[in-house]
């Protein structure tokens, strides 16, 4: 099963033992790093993760505590002797930033570094697609060009049922997989099999979203639109509501809303200001409008499914 482990749920500065935005999408082996604040090889470090299998790094937008990290993760990448290919993307800016670093700039770094700069599209738009899931991009609303992130695995065909596939007559082994693959066999005295016959429904995607820095609005629904778990910007509660709308970020009964007008299954609050010690008030005020709410903790690696 899919994981999701937060790696930094600060807002703007490290406080109360919380770091730097960065979170962790782990899939088959392998990683996609949405966000890479300062510090963040550390955290990975800290959750035993390796850098080596970060296929694709995702960034939101160019405030220093969502992308500082970016250049030490890549200079320590070359360092290592990575080969394997790596996607950054970002919104505009990114590439330029890139290219001024010593040591981080692609043309410099030995293994192919392609940055995919984009202006954050308007509506929900694929912007890498992988052998087992894809990844979309929306813009969302904050005071600079920021855009959310919404991971989903393809729909899968439905698991064999091996033992009525024999009752059947099917015998050799290349049939079984020519009936996952959903197409017909015939048995060795004669009788057709049909996929339907031994194939159960297919298996839905599940999804996960990453939302951060931003007012509540289109984009923040659309991205967490019946999602399996959500992490959205909850950087302040209630009482600050209208410090959240004049600096371009959500409260925790904001992001809640989100969740419960989007049907998402389990929301994680994430970049929560360093005014606040712990998750607590945020977390009771969120719940009451959407139960299936925690505040993230950092390191621990939440499932991506219907059963979370």
């Amino acid at each position: 099963m899919p994981t999701f482990t937060p790696l930094g749920t600060a807002s703007a500065v490290p406080a109360h033992g919380r770091h730097l935005s960065a979170a962790l999408l782990t899939h088959h082996g392998r990683h996609i790093l949405f966000d890479c604040g300062e510090g963040t090889q550390y955290r990975l470090h800290a959750v035993e993760a390796s850098a080596a299998r970060i296929n694709v790094i995702a960034i939101t937008h160019l405030h220093g505590d969502h992308c500082y990290g970016l250049p030490g993760l890549l200079s320590s990448m070359a360092l290592q002797q990575r080969t394997n290919p790596l996607t950054c993307i970002g919104p505009p800016g990114l590439k330029a930033w890139l290219a001024a670093t010593p040591g981080a700039s692609p043309a410099e770094l030995p293994f192919a570094c392609t940055i995919c700069e984009m202006i954050p599209p308007p509506a929900c738009t694929t912007v890498w697609r992988g052998r087992h899931a894809w990844l979309e991009a929306r813009a969302l609303d904050h005071r600079v060009p920021v855009m959310g992130y919404r991971w989903t695995t393809y729909t899968r065909t439905g698991p064999l049922d091996v033992e009525r596939a024999r009752a059947l007559g099917v015998s050799h082994p290349p049939d079984f997989g020519r009936l996952k693959e959903g197409t017909p066999v015939t048995t060795d005295d004669g009788t057709r099999v049909r996929p339907d016959d031994v194939v159960g429904p297919p298996q839905p995607g599940v999804s996960c979203a990453y939302i951060t820095d931003t007012r509540p609005g289109p984009g923040s629904r659309a991205l967490a639109q019946r999602a399996h778990l959500a992490y959205h910007d909850a950087t302040f509660g209630s009482e600050h509501a209208a410090r959240a709308t004049e600096t371009g970020h959500s409260t925790a009964a904001e992001a809640a809303q989100i969740a419960r007008t989007s049907g998402t299954h389990r929301l994680l609050l994430g970049h929560l200001s360093a005014r606040y010690e712990d998750w607590t008030p945020l977390e009771a005020e969120a719940r009451r409008i959407h139960p299936n709410t925690e505040g993230a903790r950092e390191g621990h690696a939440y499932p991506i499914g219907p059963a979370n």
